[in-house]
């Protein structure tokens, strides 16, 4: 072996072309970033259809300020108690100590003994409200 593997010596040089970088126009922007809003999830579908990279599709809606709002949070508020008369069935049913009857926002309604402890009943409603 009168040669080394590793010699400075080159033989040969293969030139790699990455192609030229895509000018997007601010139309073809927006589209793209319209479609990436249409669900969720589909920012990492829309970049590989455009043969953008997810990173650059995020700036684009940051630029466009079209960046999704987060989730409304509701808190907690109050709402209207309405009593109603009872009928005389009704009435025959109900224990000596009473009932409250809770209407919750998702229009269940919760019925317990006027005498429960307020936090299982928020463990109630907490439960009932879930989607």
């Amino acid at each position: 072996m009168d040669r080394h593997t590793h010699s400075g010596q080159v033989s040969r040089l293969d030139v790699i072309d990455t192609g030229r970088r895509r000018r997007w126009s601010e139309d073809e922007k927006l589209r793209i970033v319209t479609e990436s809003l249409a669900g969720p999830r589909l920012v990492s579908t829309t970049a590989r259809r455009y043969g953008i990279s997810p990173s650059l599709l995020f700036a684009w809606r940051r630029s466009f300020g079209t960046e999704p709002v987060a989730a409304v949070v509701e808190e907690p508020a109050f709402v209207p108690a309405v009593v109603v008369p009872e009928t005389k069935a009704a009435h025959q049913a109900v224990s000596s100590r009473g009932r409250v009857e809770i209407v919750l926002a998702n229009g269940r309604r919760l019925i317990v003994d006027a005498m429960i402890d307020a936090g299982a009943v928020a463990r109630l409603v907490a439960a009932l409200e879930r989607p």
